[in-house]
């Protein structure tokens, strides 16, 4: 009895042991002055470059790479061309695909800043209708694809979703989202555990809080949530900014 109780707990161990060396493990794949890359689940990559602000100093900026089979779909761009090449050649050198679309998620310079890169290379890009016309009055380059509510492109077999839930950190944020890894890029409607609220100046700030929680009812199964600016966590960083922007 004692015997056999030993080897079942040693199966019972083993097991273990090797469904946690199988997890995932987080790790930064490049980095340069203006460019870190890390790759945050088996097909899917986090992309952070970085903004000089007059309020915030120099202010790190995330984006969302998506892969199946030899393509990829790109989140917000780097915050110039500089950074959006040196993106568009690791993805082509280093993972060896094409990139399919780039959505920037709203109209500031953290989100489109490096589009002009992405058309020179004949990536199409795809936002809101509505941050294609914030884009056209702020005189910034503009996306060359408008879509109303939602929008579903395939990468490889799979699908990615880019959909606006309501106003928040501006009028026309959408958040992305990849099943096959249950990964969310929120962009600057959500916030890094622990953040400030931030810049506000395009902001509806008495919607936001409600946003969020359409996100949150829309997505039970996300595992990995991106912010626009700070650490990636889980789902805790959407009830972390409805907490945040609640109105009593």
């Amino acid at each position: 009895m004692k015997a056999g109780f030993i080897i079942l707990l040693s199966l019972i161990l083993f097991n273990c042991r090797s469904q946690k060396d199988l997890s995932f493990r987080p790790k930064v794949v490049y980095k340069s002055d203006q460019l870190i890359i890390t790759q945050v689940s088996p097909n899917s990559f986090e992309h952070t470059s970085f903004l000089q602000t007059n309020d915030f100093g120099n202010v790190p900026c995330n984006g969302l790479i998506v892969k199946n089979g030899n393509e990829t779909i790109i989140f917000d761009t780097p915050t110039n061309d500089q950074g959006s090449e040196a993106l568009i050649k690791w993805i082509m050198e280093t993972l060896h695909c094409k990139v399919n679309a780039i959505i920037p998620t709203h109209f500031h310079n953290d989100c489109l800043g490096g589009l002009k890169a992405f058309h020179d290379h004949h990536i199409p890009s795809y936002a809101y209708f509505k941050t294609i016309d914030f884009a056209r009055e702020n005189k910034y380059i503009i996306p060359q694809n408008s879509f109303r509510d939602s929008l579903t492109l395939k990468v490889g077999d799979k699908k990615v979703t880019a959909k606006f839930f309501g106003e928040g950190h501006t009028k026309d944020n959408v958040v992305g989202y990849f099943p096959a890894d249950h990964i969310m890029f929120g962009g600057c409607l959500i916030k890094e555990i622990d953040a400030g609220k931030g810049y506000l100046g395009d902001a509806n700030v008495s919607a936001w809080s409600g946003t969020v929680a359409k996100v949150k009812e829309e997505y039970p199964d996300v595992q990995v949530v991106i912010p626009g600016h700070g650490d990636y966590g889980n789902k805790k960083l959407l009830d972390y900014t409805i907490h945040l922007f609640k109105t009593q």
